[in-house]
């Protein structure tokens, strides 16, 4: 196994820096990347997803070029106009509602996205859970009408109760991401009719056949989406949207240029809004200019027993 630590580009998730670990197995490599907070039996799910990758165990594709959206993470209005308008991407993500951030900072990003968009454009934007019932109704409001029509809105609260309250209260559509990959049952989502689109992350639900059976079972459109990964765990993400059935809406896998370096070669990044469908290799080369320090290949050397022996007491 290798250990990277890859500067981010801009702050995103409250990290700056990307840590993670690649896996060889029979047939290649996977990409174990759960985020460092993560308990061991959050971070299981996320090792299966890498092995599955390592074995060659994915399911065979039906297109060869899968659409994406930009990604627009909480910078400044003219920062957010660029950042589109070199994407070449026709669907754009805004992140909202960070903390410290007011509204009118949200406003302005997404009114500088819809611009570099074009008004055919699709955009949508993600809180993740940050807003109570009353703040998303009245967030999304807002933020629909300076976009001249919001595609969706993805997780505007964290639990799927107050889900399921924000759908019947607004018209946009509501996605499902934390509310699907970080609950114990991800159909509740369905049961309590609570989104219209469930948002899919192959590492976090346990790979792409774990997915395949997600989505055919949740009932939903889906759309597929990155935890941050360098192109070898984009590319996991990649063989989900390219194997499943029906793709309605683009995915959130062009999110390579948030990260300053990477493990494998060809990178994943999109021409014309589009992600090819093929599975980079892994670059000693390449692999070794983003290594981890030794003091943080030690602390995921123990973070990989820890998940193993929680396998192995669950087998007992």
């Amino acid at each position: 196994m290798r250990v990277f630590a890859i500067p981010m580009t801009t702050r995103f998730r409250g990290i700056t820096v990307r840590e993670g670990v690649v896996i060889e197995g029979d047939a290649g490599w996977g990409e174990w990347s759960p985020f460092t907070e993560y308990p061991p039996d959050v971070a299981e799910p996320w090792l299966r997803c890498a092995e599955e990758a390592a074995a060659g165990d994915w399911p065979v594709v039906v297109r060869d070029a899968v659409p994406v959206n930009a990604t627009v993470p909480v910078i400044p209005p003219e920062a957010a106009h660029a950042l589109v308008v070199a994407s070449g991407c026709t669907t754009a993500k805004v992140k909202v509602a960070d903390p410290g951030t007011p509204p009118a900072d949200d406003l302005a990003r997404v009114e500088a996205v819809r611009d570099a968009l074009g008004p055919a454009g699709m955009l949508r934007v993600d809180a993740n859970g940050a807003w109570t019932v009353d703040e998303a109704v009245a967030a999304i409001g807002a933020l629909d009408r300076v976009a001249g029509g919001l595609e969706y809105v993805e997780q505007p609260c964290a639990s799927v109760e107050d889900l399921a309250a924000v759908r019947r209260k607004v018209d946009v559509p509501i996605a499902a991401d934390e509310s699907i990959r970080r609950a114990s049952d991800p159909y509740r989502v369905r049961d309590l009719a609570a989104a219209d689109i469930a948002v899919l992350k192959v590492q976090p639900l346990g790979g792409v056949r774990a997915c395949l059976r997600i989505a055919e079972d949740i009932g939903m459109p889906v759309v597929v989406s990155s935890a941050l990964e360098t192109s070898l765990g984009l590319a996991a993400g990649v063989a989900l949207a390219a194997a499943l059935p029906h793709l309605e809406h683009a995915c959130g896998l062009a999110t390579r240029s948030l990260l300053t370096g990477d493990v494998a070669d060809p990178e994943l990044t999109p021409v014309d809004g589009m992600l090819p469908v093929l599975l980079p290799l892994v670059v000693p080369a390449l692999a070794d200019a983003v290594a981890a320090p030794p003091e943080r290949v030690a602390w995921w050397e123990q973070r990989l027993a820890a998940v193993r022996a929680l396998r192995e007491a669950g087998r007992s």
